[in-house]
């Protein structure tokens, strides 16, 4: 087996690429975990439903001494029913329901942060390590909002992070804005597993949350970043080559809030030949930001 000291400074670094672009995203916990215990958990959880199905005794399975045995098959009613897999702990609908309540209760963006951080009816949020919320000047009325948390966002806690955010600030920069000068956020509060696309049910569930965020900001523009996030607002199944670069106008606490669609910072690092496409939109998101007073020429 090769050890690290075996490697010199190149080959290190190019192991480490390697298992970034597979997709490891860390190589150690922050804490120990006993994947050990947290297996016989998973075991002893399994248990009931397994002994459930077996609970059935065998004489009603077969006929008594004497008895006639009036079927080849056994009564479909008596059948034990089949195992169900995990269900979640509130089903969708009611889930939905609970996120519009704590939403609309919320009076605040502090309010509403608390409200999300204590929400436990979306699965994602078990699988997350951050809550990632609105971050940014609330009354700039300037709006930027992102698909969903990457790892770098769940890994520090604050939404455009990482590699991708160090681009996001510079596009930022060259239409003369920052992240304090404006209201930063995600469509989706918790990281996906995997980075996979959010499904029906957890958008429906997270809906509430996002648009609670835009009904209290109460922004004037609104920059989406991304096809998912795109898709979410505009209703719409094309990708975000055609999405992107016209101002629509989404409705939102009954007000319409000018909204344009641009890539995603993400995007523009994989291929970086659409920051041609980025700049335009950028210039566009400029020039209505100035419309409405909202930057100095």
């Amino acid at each position: 087996m090769i050890s690290a000291n075996d490697l010199s400074p190149a080959e290190l670094a190019a192991l480490l690429h390697f298992h970034a672009d597979a997709g490891v995203e860390w190589l150690l916990e922050e804490e120990a975990v006993d994947r050990f215990a947290e297996f016989e958990e998973m075991k002893a959880a399994r248990r009931p439903a397994a002994q459930a199905q077996q609970e059935r005794p065998i004489a009603e399975q077969r006929p008594l001494p004497g008895e006639r045995q009036t079927s080849s098959r056994p009564n479909a009613a008596a059948r034990p029913a089949p195992a169900s897999g995990p269900q979640p702990a509130i089903p969708d609908g009611e889930a939905v329901q609970q996120a519009r309540f704590v939403a609309e209760a919320a009076r605040s963006l502090s309010e509403l942060k608390t409200a999300i951080e204590a929400f436990n009816g979306c699965n994602l949020k078990h699988s997350a390590r951050s809550t990632i919320f609105a971050d940014g000047d609330a009354d700039s009325g300037i709006m930027v909002i992102g698909s969903a948390p990457s790892a770098e966002d769940d890994r520090e806690g604050t939404p455009f992070s990482g590699k991708s955010g160090q681009l996001f600030d510079k596009m930022l920069a060259a239409i003369g804005l920052n992240r304090s000068s404006v209201l930063l956020t995600q469509v989706i509060p918790w990281r996906p597993p995997g980075n996979r696309a959010p499904s029906p049910a957890e958008m429906d569930i997270c809906r509430p949350f996002i648009e609670r965020q835009i009904a209290l900001a109460e922004p004037q523009a609104i920059l989406l970043l991304g096809n998912f996030a795109a898709r979410f607002f505009f209703g719409e199944n094309d990708t975000i080559h055609g999405l992107r670069g016209r101002w629509r106008e989404i409705a939102v606490a009954e007000r319409a809030i000018p909204t344009i669609a641009s890539l995603h910072p993400q995007d523009l690092l994989t291929a970086p030949v659409n920051k041609r496409l980025a700049w335009n939109d950028l210039l566009a998101f400029q020039a209505k930001l100035k419309s409405l007073s909202l930057l100095r020429n």
